[in-house]
This record gives C-alpha cells, structure tokens and sequence, in this order.
C-alpha cells in the first residue's frame, strides 16, 4: 500500500463527511492505493454510525472502535500501529487542518533530501490573548527544562516515511506525549508552515491542556526532582545560618526573636511548599506505578476492515 491516511474522532459527527469527501479528492491526485483510517476515540456523539456509514461506500476506508474514550495521543498511537501504508498523513477530522494540505506535504517529501517527516508548525497561533499566551509559556517552559526541544506552535498534522513511523510504534508508554515522542524517536524531520483554521469548539478543555501541561512536563524531564532537592538544600542552608543569628543574638545581646505573625507565616510558607514538593514526587511515582502495571495504552473494540470482514479484536 503507497499510502495510509489517519485520524481520529471524538465527538467529530459534523466534520466526517465533509472530511471524509475532501480527503479522498487529495488522495487520489496522489495514488489510488491508499487507505482512511478513522480512530474512533469513545465519541459521544454518532461520529462511530457517520464514520460506518461512510465505510459501507467505500472499501479504502477503515474504523478502529475504542472500547472508551482514552485521550487523544493514545488514539493516535492506536491509528498508527494499524497503519500499513508506505507513507503514513496524520491528521485531525476537524477541518481546522485542511486535508489539501497532503498534496503540500508530499511535495515538500518529495523535494527534500533524506527527510523522514514533514511536521506542521502553524504560522501565526490562533485563539485569544489567553490561548496564545498559554500556548507561548508552555513550548518556553518544556523547552527550557526538557532535554528534547520541540518547535513553538507545532502541530500534529505530518506526513512520515514507513520507517519512521515503525520506529515510532515502539514507544509503549501508558502516557504518550506524542509530540515529544516524535522528537526521541530521531531521524531527519522538517518543518512546513501553515494557516491553522479556528473552530467555534473545541474538545480540549482548560482542565485537558493543564493535564497534557503536567504529562508533557514529568515524562521528558526529571528537572523538576532534580530542582527540589536543590531547593530544599538551598532553605536548609538558610534555616542554618538564620537559625546561627538568632543564637548568636540571644547570647551577646541579649535578643530574643518575637513575632507570632511571622511565625505562623513561616511555618504556612514552608508547610505550603513542602506539600507541593511532595505533590511533584508524586505525579512521577503515580507514572512509574501505572508504568510498572504494563497495561496497553488503549483497547479496541472493533475493528472495521472489509478485508478482514469487521474482525472483533480484544
């Protein structure tokens, strides 16, 4: 097979035809041996029944059911590991990523030279003051206490090489962050800019961004530890000396320390940052402790594939 396209779904009914018919025409100025593949992420709408009923008409389309919804970067995994084409178009179902974009990406492969991946990377970050500043504080922080740079405004849309995408299935972490695994996973990659489309909604929630903020954080970076051990040296220190000042003016001067207010400041300052401390450890002991439990990333529930005839897999 030349060519495997996938996505994924969650809550995505109004986008799938309109998707469905504009990734097809791309397609097909490109090659006629191509497949769809749609990841059905545990939608809650009837984006499973508009993708079925798109997979009746056309036998190049395929669906992967997920038992439940598992977060979309397991999804993506999940869609990659069934991807059988020699070259492998990720991207999303919600049109805010033109699928006539294909036809760019495979011409900038094309021209490079040894070039594994062509990434997206967006022109100009869309939103309001808070997206975009959100969006601007969190590629500075990965960044700059991650040992694996990732380009500001990335996308996840991308066009890559059978091999690259082979290497990339081998990560098995229970919490994929996907662009950064895209990074460890090496080979030459290039970058393609692009106007990114605004949808009225989306399903990436202040509550979902802040938890993709920690994951992408505490899985390529142990800096955070390594800052709490210098920080507590730092206050231990400092509780020395201050603690040798107040003896030494208790015995030659004769002045005793008072103030119950900075008192009760200190003891709420410390308690307040001991207790963040202890959280930071946490979040990477909750990881090695899933980790260790070797679950799979996601659960299929059905696959649909004429070629197999809809086989029910685990």
């Amino acid at each position: 097979m030349k060519l495997s396209i996938v996505t994924t779904l969650y809550n995505s009914s109004e986008y799938i035809e309109a998707f469905y018919n504009r990734m097809t025409h791309s397609a097909r100025k490109i090659t006629e041996d191509y497949e769809i593949i749609f990841v059905n992420d545990g939608s809650k709408d009837d984006s499973l029944e508009k993708a079925a009923a798109v997979f009746q008409k056309d036998n190049k389309v395929k669906i992967i059911d997920l038992s439940r919804n598992f977060g979309h970067h397991r999804a993506i995994m999940t869609g990659l590991s069934y991807a059988q084409g020699e070259y492998v178009f990720l991207i999303d179902a919600d049109l805010e990523e033109e699928p006539e974009l294909l036809e760019d990406f495979r011409h900038e492969l094309e021209k490079a030279q040894g070039v594994d991946v062509i990434y997206g990377v967006q022109e100009k970050r869309k939103g309001g003051l808070f997206e975009k500043f959100s969006g601007w504080f969190f590629y500075k922080f990965f960044n700059l206490i991650s040992d694996h740079n990732i380009p500001k405004n990335l996308s996840l849309i991308r066009l890559m090489t059978r091999r690259y995408v082979s290497a990339l299935i081998e990560f098995k972490e229970v919490h994929p962050v996907f662009a950064g695994l895209c990074e460890l996973a090496g080979f030459k990659q290039q970058a393609y800019f692009f106007k990114k489309k605004h949808k009225k909604r989306s399903e990436y929630t202040l509550k979902r961004k802040i938890a993709l903020f920690i994951n992408s954080i505490t899985s390529f970076s142990a800096k955070p530890l390594i800052f709490i051990f210098y920080l507590g040296l730092f206050i231990l220190l400092g509780t020395m000396v201050m603690g040798s000042i107040v003896v030494l003016r208790k015995l030659i001067h004769g002045i005793a320390v008072s103030g119950w207010a900075s008192t009760i400041l200190s003891i709420w300052f410390f308690g307040g940052l001991l207790t963040f401390c202890v959280g930071v450890i946490g979040v990477y002991l909750e990881k090695v402790f899933v980790q260790s439990k070797n679950r799979p990333y996601s659960i299929t529930r059905k696959v649909y594939d004429r070629e197999k005839k809809e086989t029910v897999t685990k």
